[in-house]
């Protein structure tokens, strides 16, 4: 069809790469925070350090030269303490390019989209999806400004990039921006010098495999006790043998507990990160580890037991159970959360709206399909302009958190997750399935027709309840119409079942029991009409 993308294939999304688990530090004493932040404090001020000569050195970047930086901080604090900063060094300039090539990608869309409305006539309408000219003179005026401040911002990351250039705030460029308003975030100097040194700390360590328990910088025994290796100028801090220093408190994970204690036990890595929430006034201890990836399970055979499509939504998951055939079975299932809270509160809401969907679909055995959505470039000004209710909409769903989250939950419980490309199924989801599905006991959503719609292109079928009619005469004679039976269904080439109801206006309601047996109408040029015809000899009186 003209004007619209071509669909991409669906596939079965591979699990997670790894594990992270966290527990709360209670019973902590005075001297042990005090422990925490000057060692927090000490690697922090080197790691910031660190950033300043990894983005000095830019592209020309080479293990060399990352050695040499470990050298350098060597001296300052300890040779895996080291190892740790110049490593997380590496991973945040690494995602800082991509975070600046996504940019720049970015910007080059909202420049063309911009040049070519500006070449049309003001008030031109748009055609086959694409935009069409500005509504006013006024308008097309701002859009030309700002497209010289685009271009020069397109030029301005474009040289950066090539100079190897990238700009990271430790502590957060939100909490930065904080400082100069400090009246609408509602804090005082003090407060969010509490907040600004709390995130740039640096309380993180690399696991080393072979190692007691995993780890020889932060390390965690079996029985829970925490032990971290003091750098070299708080040495004389430490309370136990080696320059460590023990907290007080003792851990436990309930959560993949066992895991853990397996992998400590075997002195397999185990990396671990302290954090302090400031709101909470709480101190938190995460451990992560990678584990082998999963072997993903052929889309074939993931279609062989049917599955539920999922729409998902900013406040809701809609939900409907299909069979193999590509037919909704059941009712359909809404599973609502609520994102006008906090961050930790969103992302408890998605992890309970998740795991009730995870639960009915191993109640059923059935797979998950769900849509492979990416909004980066959906949500910018140019491309929706003055509909900013629907940019805030779509700006507010956690595609990339709920993805990541489902596939990792649905690995623990042994469930598949398809991914299918997004194109047109909310809207011919409506259009085919949201009336026909409609009852005097049922009234679906949109959003459930488009779960019906995500399912049926997850299992391979159209997402139309109907192909076109066949040219000839709109019969059978090319194929049979509905696209559900399978070759071997039964009844498949068998003639349709008679409409109750009268024909004619001779005929009433209930007859024509015979109707389904075209051989024995008398029609005209039927083949009952070219059979041989005999009268039979009339029987002679006696």
């Amino acid at each position: 069809m003209s004007g619209m993308r071509e669909v991409a294939a669906s596939f079965v999304a591979p699990g997670p790469a790894g594990v992270a688990i966290r527990t709360g530090l209670k019973g902590l004493t005075g001297q042990d925070e005090r422990v925490l932040r000057l060692v927090g404090g000490l690697l922090g001020s080197l790691a910031s350090l660190d950033w300043k000569a990894r983005c000095a050195a830019g592209p020309a970047h080479d293990s060399d030269r990352w050695a040499q930086r470990k050298r350098a901080l060597t001296g300052q604090c300890s040779s895996r303490w080291a190892g740790s900063i110049t490593k997380a060094t590496h991973d945040q300039w690494a995602l800082a390019r991509r975070g600046q090539l996504a940019h720049i990608q970015s910007l080059e869309a909202a420049v063309r989209t911009i040049t070519s409305r500006l070449a049309l006539p003001v008030g031109a309408k748009g055609s086959r999806g694409l935009p069409g000219g500005y509504r006013s003179r006024q308008e097309w005026f701002a859009k030309s400004r700002r497209l010289h401040l685009l271009q020069d911002q397109l030029e301005q990351e474009r040289a950066d990039r090539a100079s190897g250039c990238v700009r990271v705030v430790r502590g957060g460029r939100k909490l930065l921006r904080n400082r100069h308003n400090l009246q609408a975030a509602q804090l005082t100097e003090s407060q969010w010098r509490v907040r600004w040194e709390a995130e740039r700390w640096f309380l993180q360590a690399d696991g080393e495999s072979g190692k007691r328990h995993g780890n020889e910088t932060i390390r965690v025994s079996p029985d829970g006790e925490v032990s971290i290796k003091l750098p070299a100028p708080l040495a004389g801090l430490a309370n136990a043998p080696h320059g460590h220093y023990v907290l007080a408190c003792r851990v436990g994970f309930r959560h993949r507990g066992e895991q853990w204690a397996d992998r400590i036990t075997a002195h397999r890595a185990v990396a671990y990160r302290i954090h302090y929430d400031v709101d909470r006034d709480r101190w938190y201890l995460t451990a992560s580890w990678k584990i082998p990836p999963i072997r993903t399970v052929p889309l074939e055979a993931v279609r062989s037991g049917g599955l539920i499509g999922a729409d998902m939504n900013a406040d809701h998951l809609a939900a409907w159970r299909l069979d193999t055939h590509g037919n909704p079975v059941g009712e359909p299932r809404r599973f609502d959360y609520d994102l006008s809270s906090n961050a930790p509160h969103r992302d408890a809401q998605v992890r309970h709206a998740l795991i009730r969907l995870l639960h009915w679909a191993k109640h059923h055995g059935a797979a998950i399909a769900v849509e492979d959505l990416d909004f980066a470039a959906e949500k910018t000004r140019e491309k929706h302009g003055r509909r900013k209710r629907f940019r805030k909409l779509i700006s507010s769903m956690p595609t990339a958190k709920l993805r990541a989250r489902l596939v990792s939950m649905a690995a623990e419980l042994g469930i598949n997750i398809v991914a299918v490309d997004p194109a047109y199924t909310s809207r011919w989801g409506a259009q085919h399935w949201q009336k026909p599905l409609t009852s005097d006991s049922r009234k679906p959503t949109r959003h459930h027709a488009a779960a019906v719609a995500i399912g049926r292109r997850a299992l391979g079928h159209p997402i139309r309840r109907r192909t076109q009619p066949p040219p000839q005469h709109q019969s059978d004679a090319v194929g049979h119409r509905s696209v559900q039976a399978a070759p071997g269904a039964p009844g498949r080439e068998e003639t349709r079942p008679r409409i109750p109801g009268p024909r004619t206006r001779s005929v009433g309601t209930g007859r024509g029991a015979k109707a389904g047996d075209q051989c024995a109408q008398n029609r005209s040029e039927h083949t009952a009409e070219h059979e041989f015809w005999h009268q039979d000899s009339l029987p002679l009186s006696p």
